[in-house]
């Protein structure tokens, strides 16, 4: 909160505020009719459904529906009435319907309110943990807490009843546990993520390419384990039907995808703006590399974690085949920890440049609907962007310790 930079505590305390309070008063308002049905006419709790449906097929041990699109249809109608006509495209590996089935007992509506209160008590307690950690920003405590409920990768959680809080759960614990050089948890921890694997890409080949091998196989490990779950109560079938279903989900993207404007990484950036596949997927793979690379750089030349963890979580959602805006709420811990970072370099030219970086970062996706027309999903912009001033900052850093220290007091990469 530099006194030369535009993005004041008052300043951002006020946005938050106003923030939160238009996008959480319009969703209260949204919800408040009789029965399922939203004012828009949208089932209530949106994605959870599936998850609900899912938890059912657990409960009744069905494995082969798991996969079945109109099964799925039919049993989310006979739980609940006023989900008819609704259908999802099933991608979640057959573990994740036991995660569910004891939410799948209840009534459709005490089965959301269950899953909102986890949700938003996991997504609390992550910021919390993070913010603990951030001495730079003690002092503004309650402007943090006003930034994290108006977040909008937050609010979209809560409003699609998505799972991605356990993401940043597993990213929060992932964090702590490296700062403390116990990379094997950390890998198991990591590899949590299986349940959404997209979300690992980013972190699995980072940690091949740097020869971390104790939290790359802590991971495959962990993954494993999880995917054996599913195996044992179900059998192999299903398992071997989701790894089909992700082989084919690219041809299913209008099912994946139904509203591009609402995904935030590499490959829908390059897809939205050519119309050609093929050129699109090549401009993909290749920006992802340069990502990746970027990412590389500051983990060798870098050991700060808050750094480290903070490009790992860009690159996570950039280079992610496929990312929704509630996918985002992981970002949640790369916003305060670079946040903090910037504070502490005040008043330094690169903090305050980072700092509107961060801001954007923060508040564009609330933008994705209006940007259908353009066919530029500025927040995957304003991020590429943030991961490569992170990169260039560490290069600063490491020339000016470079001429302040000996040589053999070198920074080295573990």
């Amino acid at each position: 909160m530099n006194r030369r930079s535009w993005l004041t505590a008052k300043r951002l305390r006020a946005h938050g505020l106003l923030l939160a309070l238009t996008v959480w008063c319009l969703y209260l308002w949204t919800l408040a009719t009789p029965g399922l049905r939203d004012r828009n006419a949208n089932l209530k709790g949106t994605d959870f459904l599936h998850f609900y449906t899912l938890g059912s097929l657990a409960i009744e041990q069905h494995g082969a529906d798991l996969y079945n699109i109109d099964a799925q249809a039919t049993l989310a109608a006979q739980r609940v009435p006023a989900a008819a006509g609704i259908r999802y495209l099933p991608l979640y590996p057959p573990q994740v319907s036991l995660l569910f089935a004891p939410l799948a007992y209840l009534p459709y509506p005490w089965a959301l309110a269950l899953w909102w209160i986890s949700s938003a008590s996991t997504y609390a307690l992550c910021c919390y943990a993070i913010w603990r950690s951030c001495p730079h920003l003690r002092q503004h405590r309650s402007t943090v807490a006003i930034l994290a409920a108006g977040f909008p990768g937050f609010f979209n959680l809560i409003a699609w009843g998505q799972t991605s809080a356990l993401a940043l759960a597993c990213f929060t614990i992932f964090f702590f546990l490296m700062r403390t050089n116990r990379d094997f948890l950390a890998g198991i921890v990591l590899g949590c993520l299986i349940f959404k694997p997209q979300l690992g890409l980013a972190a699995g080949v980072l940690l091949v390419l740097l020869g971390a091998w104790k939290i790359v196989i802590g991971g495959a490990l962990s993954a494993l384990a999880q995917l054996s779950i599913g195996a044992f109560y179900y059998g192999i079938a299903p398992l071997r039907k989701w790894f089909s279903m992700l082989w084919n989900a690219r041809k299913m993207s209008t099912l994946l995808e139904p509203k591009p404007y609402q995904t935030h990484c590499l490959r829908t950036f390059w897809s939205m703006l050519i119309p050609w596949s093929s050129l699109s997927i090549g401009l993909y793979v290749i920006s992802a590399a340069v990502v990746i690379v970027w990412t590389i750089l500051v983990w060798k030349r870098s050991q700060d974690w808050a750094l480290r963890l903070s490009t790992l979580l860009l690159a996570t959602v950039l280079v992610a085949p496929h990312l929704t805006v509630y996918d985002l709420v992981i970002l949640a811990a790369a916003l305060l920890l670079m946040s903090d970072w910037a504070v502490a370099r005040q008043p330094m030219p690169e903090s305050g440049v980072i700092g509107t970086m961060l801001y954007l970062v923060y508040v564009l996706p609330l933008a994705g609907p209006l940007l259908r027309g353009t066919h530029i999903q500025l927040s995957v912009v304003s991020m590429s962007i943030l991961v490569y001033l992170i990169m260039k900052s560490t290069k600063t850093d490491r020339a000016s310790r470079s001429i302040e220290a000996p040589p053999s007091r070198q920074v080295t990469t573990t």
